[in-house]
């Protein structure tokens, strides 16, 4: 992880701006709530926000508890955007960069790229079962930054 924190002025934190790298290996989501949160510790109260700087991933607030929930998630989004070559998907055009290419862009415009997450005393107001997640739609591997910016009140 990488972190930039100009400095403030006199008594004021200054906001805080860190990349997270996240390694993928195909189409699955992927926790990162416990990196941002050691990242977040020692942190008042203020914004966080979250942006993944890719265009066929995308970010999620989604329940950690259950793995059945990512299951039924990955099946909902190949089901509303199969690879390009699925007879459903002719109308496509782009597909210099494979079958799974525009399906994910598809995907990655239904699904947010930011987050934004109230912090508290350092630590994120998330529900008892949420987790940060980047949801990769590609098939190949691939290694992901996600943006961090933490403004304090």
């Amino acid at each position: 992880m990488t972190f930039l924190c100009p400095r403030g002025s006199a008594g004021t934190l200054p906001p805080m701006h860190g990349t997270l790298m996240i390694p993928t290996q195909g189409p699955g989501l992927h926790e990162f709530t416990d990196r941002v949160a050691d990242w977040l510790a020692g942190q008042g109260d203020g914004l966080l926000t979250a942006m993944v700087r890719h265009t066929s991933c995308s970010l999620l607030i989604q329940e950690n508890a259950d793995p059945d929930v990512q299951g039924d998630l990955l099946a909902w989004l190949e089901r509303i955007a199969p690879p390009a070559d699925a007879p459903s998907m002719r109308w496509i055009r782009h597909r210099s960069e494979g079958p799974d290419d525009m399906p994910a862009h598809l995907k990655a415009a239904v699904l947010p790229v930011s987050l934004s997450v109230p912090v508290q005393a350092g630590r994120m107001r998330l529900g008892t079962w949420q987790g940060l997640y980047l949801v990769e739609h590609r098939a190949r591997p691939h290694r992901r930054e996600v943006a961090l910016h933490f403004r304090p009140d």
